[in-house]
């Protein structure tokens, strides 16, 4: 990655985390204001990025590939939500969120691929 890429990575994925911040807080209804907290900028600006590099294949292979981060992200929510609540503790509630949108997403698509390898072995008996 050349420092091009950085920068624009750095420019579009910064901007776009920034415009969902301040629109998070100028939206009076704060649940909507965490919709656009959500908002997918890292996985925005990757597929982007790849695309100008690589193509549209390779694009779209990240694109498909964040599909298991994502899931993981709202399993992250949830963790995170229960934490707070149980806790009232930000700091280690975000953490362990983390923490837990990490070891699903991986969990998420380790168990995509062994099902695929099973169909592919029960089509081919």
């Amino acid at each position: 990655m050349d420092k091009r890429e950085l920068f624009l990575r750095f420019l579009f994925g910064g901007s776009a985390v920034m415009i969902s911040y301040v629109v998070s807080n100028l939206i009076p209804w704060k649940m909507l204001g965490g919709i656009f907290a959500a908002f997918p900028a890292v996985m925005i600006v990757a597929v982007l990025m790849v695309g100008i590099r690589h193509g549209s294949n390779m694009a779209a292979q990240i694109a498909q590939g964040s599909v298991y981060g994502m899931i993981g992200c709202g399993v992250c929510v949830i963790a995170v939500l229960l934490l707070l609540q149980w806790t009232h503790n930000w700091w280690m509630s975000i953490i362990l969120g983390a923490i837990v949108w990490f070891v699903s997403s991986i969990l998420i698509l380790k168990t995509k691929e062994a099902v695929g390898q099973r169909q592919k072995h029960i089509k081919a008996s």
